[in-house]
């Protein structure tokens, strides 16, 4: 507890926040906050306490700032299990968020598309998830889709502006993995029986921890590249990157258009 008042109140006392609402950016959608004025950033290296990220796509900076009218704060990154870290510490950043007075957390990411319906470059919107890490058990994992980890109102309201703004806007459900590795093609199958959508290597901690804080959570993803055995091309960071840029434009509308209907 005295961590998480130490890293809150530094985060207060050098931004000033008084927000509402964060966001957490995923690989590759750092420029969001290019479009942002007010700008307080703090490099996470200096934020007592705070994860330091070290995947390419992740900056590691939390910027106070202002859309509109509206103050947020944004996490350009974030840190994975496979880098090392703990379940347990890689929600310490969304408890300090708590601390901080969020209430609405929107958390994005870019996962890999297990339909082919759903190309690279696809916007979705997540509405339940599934924990195929087995840390708790070997059995098969149940699908999530609990309004406590998925909020009704910040998914309408994603649909609206999407709707609004001539943006097409997936639904699906995403698949959490350890990384660092891709999948592979079986274990991709296997996920697509249990109705799967979207996988990727982070988030799933987030959703659960927002929940159970009793924050309103909202997943958005930009679907980056084909999952192992969907497309005949290996899998590479890169390719994650490089999709997540030519989605840019369409991602800023919605995430923007969101955050000024909250």
């Amino acid at each position: 507890m005295n961590d998480l008042k130490d890293t809150s109140q530094y985060i207060f006392k050098h931004s000033g926040f008084h927000g509402k609402t964060a966001v957490i950016l995923g690989s590759g959608l750092g420029g969001f906050t290019d479009t942002l004025t007010d700008q307080c950033t703090l490099p996470y290296a200096n934020i007592p306490l705070y994860l330091k990220s070290t995947v390419k796509g992740h900056s590691g900076e939390l910027v106070k700032s202002m859309l509109e009218e509206k103050e947020i704060l944004v996490a350009k990154g974030r840190a994975h299990c496979y880098e090392g870290y703990s379940r347990k510490t890689v929600i310490f950043p969304i408890r300090v968020f708590k601390e901080l007075g969020i209430e609405n957390l929107i958390i994005t990411n870019s996962p890999g598309s297990l339909r082919r319906k759903n190309t690279p470059g696809t916007l979705m919107v997540i509405e339940g998830h599934m924990d195929f890490t087995f840390q708790d058990g070997p059995a098969d994992p149940g699908l999530i889709s609990d309004g406590k980890f998925h909020s009704p109102e910040l998914i309408s309201i994603a649909k609206k502006v999407a709707f609004d703004n001539g943006i097409h806007l997936a639904t699906g459900n995403y698949c959490w993995t350890l990384g660092p590795a891709y999948e592979t093609p079986a274990e991709i199958q296997y996920f697509k029986s249990l109705n799967g959508t979207a996988v990727g290597m982070s988030t799933l901690p987030e959703i659960e921890e927002g929940g159970t804080l009793e924050l309103n959570v909202l997943t958005l993803s930009t679907l980056t590249n084909f999952a192992a055995g969907i497309s005949e091309h290996p899998l590479t960071h890169q390719e994650v990157l490089h999709n997540a840029e030519k989605a840019k434009g369409r991602f800023l509308k919605l995430l923007s258009g969101i955050i000024e209907r909250i």
